[in-house]
């Protein structure tokens, strides 16, 4: 049985609750201290026996929107896939979600990429997370002969600008209708066929010349 909530867990989540309301309505630029005390009825000074500043709440709407995300990245890291099919599922299980919220909700979708755009050191941790789960794929696919010649730091740069667009929600919004499973999975399995360190002719010549 789960472990009965204080007052103060049960008044988080309700002005969280509000916090979220406010921010996909208005957008981040409105979500104040005293706008989200006028939503919840109280004073603003109230609000600090819950979150002790602005930044307390959009760290508290981070957790709460990226928790879900976390979950798939974990579930599909302990899974016993090949790091092939693990590399997509990776991507492709959040890419689905962010892309049915995106469906649902364009506005809010654009308003959430607003505040993370406006506090992204506050998400930075998130990022940084995904990364590192990402490493492990890598590290995976390396063990099996994979990204020759490549070290983790390297493999993990070029993998994220590879698919940047299926997870960069700001990115992926504006070209939303253009992405797709099939298309992410033909780019995993561009990645593993042909990414290493090799050079196959694209950097050598000597400086940039017109075709």
């Amino acid at each position: 049985m789960a472990r009965p909530r204080t007052d103060i867990d049960a008044g988080r989540e309700h002005l969280l609750d509000l916090a979220i309301e406010l921010v996909e309505q208005r957008g981040g630029g409105a979500l104040t201290m005293t706008e989200l005390a006028s939503m919840a009825n109280t004073s603003p000074a109230n609000l600090y026996r819950f979150f002790e500043s602005k930044d307390a709440v959009v760290e508290a709407i981070a957790e709460r929107w990226f928790q879900p995300k976390v979950a798939i990245m974990e579930e599909v890291l302990a899974s016993d896939l090949p790091p092939r099919r693990k590399l997509y599922e990776f991507f492709a299980r959040r890419f689905v979600r962010l892309r049915d919220s995106y469906n649902a909700d364009p506005v809010s979708f654009a308003m959430y990429c607003e505040l993370g755009e406006e506090h992204f050191e506050l998400v930075r941790s998130y990022v940084d997370l995904g990364d590192h789960y990402l490493a492990e794929i890598i590290a995976e696919a390396m063990a099996d002969g994979y990204f020759t010649g490549l070290t983790i730091d390297e493999a993990l740069s070029l993998i994220n600008q590879m698919v940047s667009v299926y997870c960069n929600i700001g990115a992926m919004g504006m070209v939303m209708p253009k992405l797709s499973e099939q298309k992410l999975a033909r780019i995993v399995d561009a990645i593993f066929d042909g990414l290493s360190a090799q050079d196959r002719g694209a950097v050598g010549v000597k400086g940039l010349r017109a075709a």
